[in-house]
């Protein structure tokens, strides 16, 4: 079959337009995953939130200041040892004073006592100490309340301790006391501190 060049122009243009048609259809595909591609672009876009997450390594800087305060505790003790080291030793002071007409070795009263007999020649005070002196001076006056007041004894001692001790004075009469009231005094360092009464009675 014979052809004129126009209807084979027709043709050939109509064989374009349809291969022209078929190349916009397999370009349409490709353009189409660019959406998607745009939406996981934008995904990522809240990684920049992790950085708050480093702000966890503030308190690890809070150590050392816990070991700060821990190390300051040892002065503090130090300071308070010294205290305690350099704490004054108390003057000596008059605790205790007692009577009686007996003493064992250690020169203490083995029966106290305020009423004695005629007949008890000897008679003891003693003199309870604490604190701390390196030369005080301890004194016991004796008296005989009846009448005028009569001074029957008047002893000093010297004494130096750093802790408690024991005084102990005696008067002795080789005959019978008199009957009636009496009174020790006792004086530390010219200042009296302590007195008691006692009374002699019939044998």
């Amino acid at each position: 079959m014979t052809r004129s060049p126009r209807h084979a122009l027709l043709f050939s243009a109509a064989i374009g337009g349809m291969l022209l048609l078929s190349a916009c259809g397999k370009d349409q595909p490709a353009t189409a995953p660019s959406a998607p591609a745009a939406a996981s672009t934008s995904a990522p876009a809240p990684a920049p939130a992790p950085p708050p997450a480093t702000t966890s390594s503030a308190p690890a800087m809070a150590q050392p200041a816990s070991a700060g305060s821990s190390a300051s505790v040892a002065p503090a003790k130090a300071s308070s040892a010294a205290t305690v080291a350099a704490a004054p030793v108390p003057p000596l002071a008059v605790t205790k004073l007692t009577l009686g007409s007996a003493v064992n070795a250690e020169h203490q009263v083995t029966h106290a006592a305020n009423d004695f007999a005629a007949n008890d020649n000897t008679l003891y005070a003693s003199v309870a100490t604490s604190g701390q002196s390196s030369d005080a001076t301890i004194n016991a006056k004796w008296r005989y309340l009846e009448g005028k007041g009569q001074l029957v004894s008047n002893i000093s001692q010297s004494i130096a301790t750093d802790g408690p001790a024991l005084t102990t004075f005696k008067v002795h009469n080789p005959d019978l006391w008199p009957e009636g009231k009496y009174e020790v005094e006792i004086s530390l360092n010219g200042k009296p501190v302590a007195k008691q009464d006692f009374e002699i009675k019939k044998s």
